[in-house]
């Protein structure tokens, strides 16, 4: 949909692909579906959920044995992001390095995008 050829839309480490396809592997799930909704306090918020089957216009990044489906609304949000898994001492989970993202909340969990996103130029 918003897909620039032969340019993956998303990037996903070798740390997340790992995750993911061990996920999927649990859960018997097609693939890691990631999209945007509104919510939290910076005004949107990233969902992740399994998937049996990929949707007609959901985007579709392979990495080894990881799949990473992409929610047609989300794609332009999304363009240019890199997905990665990170643990600490404290935590574990899915990062996202996103370009698009103008400002988070103070936890992380939300955030906002530029305004002019998806507008015309």
């Amino acid at each position: 949909m918003f897909a620039i050829p032969g340019q993956s839309p998303v990037t996903v480490t070798p740390a997340a692909a790992k995750q993911i396809a061990r996920l999927m592997t649990k859960q018997e799930a097609a693939g890691l579906k990631i999209g945007v909704k509104k919510g939290g306090c910076a005004g949107m918020e990233y969902t992740m959920d399994y998937v049996e089957e990929i949707g007609t216009h959901d985007e579709v990044v392979e990495v080894g044995d990881a799949r990473v489906i992409i929610a047609p609304m989300a794609q332009m949000f999304l363009f240019g992001t890199e997905i990665d898994y990170e643990t600490s001492l404290l935590e574990s989970g899915f990062k996202f390095r996103n370009p698009n993202v103008v400002d988070a909340c103070g936890c992380g969990e939300s955030i906002k995008f530029d305004d002019t996103l998806g507008q015309p130029t």
